[in-house]
């Protein structure tokens, strides 16, 4: 495994250019299941989680090939309809794949995903979604037997779960719902960005979708779907990311390639922090370095439009060194605070109360040796370990590589000091 070296305290200066999303990179490649006809899927980010993806279209049967880099081509025509454990335990995101294939081909085998160690992330919803379709559903020996063969129709189903919206949830009954006879109208849906962009390729492969941006959606079935090529749109949590690196330190950082629209929480809340914020155009954001006049904040994380789970522990960093008190609500997944021990080791103040954390400013963080347990921490260690006081030596990075393209490289070209090499070449003394 990889470990990230990084000597904090360097200015960080210049233009960084946002990859594709992954969280709409993987329900659009599941997508392409829906027709026999080619698909060819561009501005994909180079992520391992994209990777896994694909080896798991491969193995369902369809012909996937990165013709360039950032496109794929993919061809889904003679699949079949079982998805195994051993694939689909290396990313949770492969339930998505449920849909489509229930979808095409009225019935569906793959394996429950296990276990996620930033909280419980059930698939109750999406099963009663599929009953709602008239899909007998059955879980046995660690899989969900779907079974449409004897009749599907549309229907009238409510998302709303204890937490929100399921994202991948709505994705699956989106997919499951386009090929099938009559109208289905899906009320509570999630309206991230990430669901609309799915729903904008699903429309050009010939689907009939109603609402898009809302939490009401009316899909009516048509018998097949064609193939398309189609841009994903840039990742906002990576975007959301960088502009909170350039409010570290002396930092002044442009991001450029994601919807501002899609970011008007994150940007709302540093407005309200008084950090220095400058709105270019409706894709480009400068973020400069200002925690001498950052203000603490409350902040409460919640479905979009509300404030993104996803950049909860980026904002942990940032509050951390933002004098007063602020207070971090995870409405989310509640258990979503494994960064804070790791900062805590690097000087930071924070305390957890329930789905809490209340943070005191300190005014500076130590480079440390810490442990990223999942992909949002790993990011808010970097930037943590950028504004650092000597080294920070973060172990397990793959987490990182799971949702964020060259970002070593790309901060190493803001002027960073940032290493990568594997783990056997640790010092003694970090190790």
């Amino acid at each position: 495994m990889d470990v990230v070296q990084i000597i904090g305290g360097n200015p960080l200066w210049g233009t960084v250019n946002v990859s594709g999303a992954k969280n709409a990179c993987l329900p659009i490649f599941a997508a392409t299941l829906l027709t026999e006809e080619t698909c060819v899927i561009e501005n994909v980010p180079n992520l391992s989680d994209v990777r896994f993806m694909a080896q798991i279209l491969e193995h369902l049967g369809a012909e996937v090939a990165e013709t360039v880099p950032g496109t794929w081509e993919i061809t889904a025509k003679n699949i079949t309809h079982k998805a195994p454990y051993n694939l689909v335990r290396q990313m949770r995101a492969s339930v998505c794949l449920m849909g489509p294939l229930l979808g095409r081909l009225r019935q569906a085998i793959v394996s429950l995903p296990g276990g996620c160690i930033i909280g419980q992330r059930p698939i109750d919803l999406h099963l009663k979604g599929f009953s709602k379709l008239g899909t007998s559903v059955n879980i046995n020996n660690g899989y969900v037997y779907l079974d449409g063969i004897g009749g599907m129709k549309g229907s009238d189903i409510f998302l709303g779960g204890r937490h929100g919206s399921t994202v991948t949830g709505t994705a699956n009954l989106i997919m499951a719902a386009v090929l099938t006879p009559g109208t289905t109208r899906i009320d509570s849906a999630a309206c991230e960005p990430e669901i609309e962009d799915l729903c904008q390729m699903l429309l050009l492969m010939g689907a009939k979708i109603e609402g898009l941006g809302t939490h009401y959606l009316t899909i009516h079935g048509v018998e097949k779907l064609n193939g398309c090529r189609y841009s994903v749109c840039g990742d906002r949590i990576e975007a959301g990311t960088f502009i909170i690196a350039g409010l570290l330190g002396k930092n002044d950082i442009t991001v450029k390639g994601t919807e501002v629209r899609h970011m008007r929480s994150l940007l709302h809340k540093l407005e309200e922090a008084n950090a220095d914020i400058t709105i270019i155009d409706s894709q480009t954001v400068r973020a400069r370095g200002s925690l001498d006049r950052l203000k603490p904040l409350e902040i409460i994380t919640l479905p979009f439009p509300g404030f993104p789970t996803d950049l909860q522990a980026q904002m942990t960093t940032l509050m951390a060194l933002t004098p007063g008190i602020s207070i971090v609500t995870e409405r989310i997944y509640p258990n979503r605070f494994m960064h804070v021990p790791e900062l805590l080791r690097m000087g930071a103040n924070i305390s957890i109360e329930g789905a809490s954390a209340i943070i005191n400013g300190v005014n500076h963080l130590s480079g440390a040796p810490v442990m990223a347990s999942d992909l949002r921490a790993s990011a808010a260690l970097v930037l943590a370990g950028l504004i650092a006081q000597g080294e920070t030596w973060i172990q397990r990075i793959y987490h990182l590589d799971r949702g964020y393209e060259n970002i070593d490289n790309k901060l190493r070209s803001l002027g960073a000091v940032i290493n990568r090499m594997a783990d056997k070449d640790m010092p003694a003394h970090v190790a």
